[in-house]
């Protein structure tokens, strides 16, 4: 076991990890120089207080907990890994609640919460190529749950000037202090109830292209190249 595993196994040492990654984000956010693109979007439903499933690729989950509104009750489906325990502790930090479950295995479950979420006009965000990938490539349980809930899927990304980008399999953007950043909101997508399974696969793909679009233009207004996919054949969830 290694020593990074053996530490992060200890309650304690876990919840000083979160309360520093908390740390973290605010000092990237509050040094650095952010925009926003379509922000009206969620801004319509934040207003009229409607919920909405959050879409947002796992390896920009970093700054997004500053996309959203505060105040807003959203909860976010985080795996019941000791990983997804991490990041479940850390966006606590900014009044954000967590339902444990994954978007492609024992789903059941956390589906039912967040269906329970939503019909109680509280949001759910969702990566839907999480938490093992393919990375960039979505799942059809964030397309379901859009279906049976009647909410419609609203896809964010973020870019910023200064990274790293980590060689993790979502190739995690860690965020540097002082950079310039922008977040890009799509439009909404909605899952009509009857919708047979090649509706959902629609569906599915338009969450992905719109995700994968975004993710592009923020890079691309950073600066940046855009990140290699990884296709859902060559994953093998």
């Amino acid at each position: 076991m290694s020593l990074f595993k053996a530490l992060t196994g200890r309650d304690e040492v876990r919840g000083a990890l979160c309360r520093l990654a908390a740390l973290y984000i605010r000092i990237v956010y509050l040094t650095g120089r952010w925009t926003v693109a379509g922000g009206d979007v969620p801004a319509g439903f934040w207003d009229r207080g409607s919920p909405f499933i959050l879409a947002f690729w796992h390896g920009r989950i970093l700054m997004m907990p500053r996309a959203w509104r505060p105040g807003v009750a959203i909860s976010m489906l985080i795996s019941q890994h000791r990983d997804g325990q991490i990041i479940a502790r850390t966006v606590s930090h900014f009044g954000i609640d967590t339902v444990a479950g994954s978007s492609s295995r024992g789903g059941s479950a956390a589906l039912r919460a967040m269906l329970k979420t939503l019909k109680a006009g509280r949001c759910v965000g969702i990566t839907p190529d999480g938490p093992r990938g393919p990375r960039m490539t979505a799942t059809d349980g964030i397309a379901q749950l859009a279906r049976l809930s009647g909410a419609p899927v609203i896809p964010c990304s973020y870019s910023v000037s200064r990274r790293r980008v980590i060689g993790s399999w979502d190739r995690f953007i860690l965020a540097w202090p002082f950079s310039r950043g922008i977040f890009l909101w799509g439009a909404p997508i909605r899952v009509a109830a009857d919708a047979g399974q090649e509706q959902i696969e629609t569906a599915r793909r338009a969450i992905e292209d719109s995700l994968n679009a975004l993710t592009d233009e923020a890079d691309s207004r950073m600066g940046h190249r855009p990140v290699e996919r990884v296709a859902a054949m060559e994953g093998g969830r």
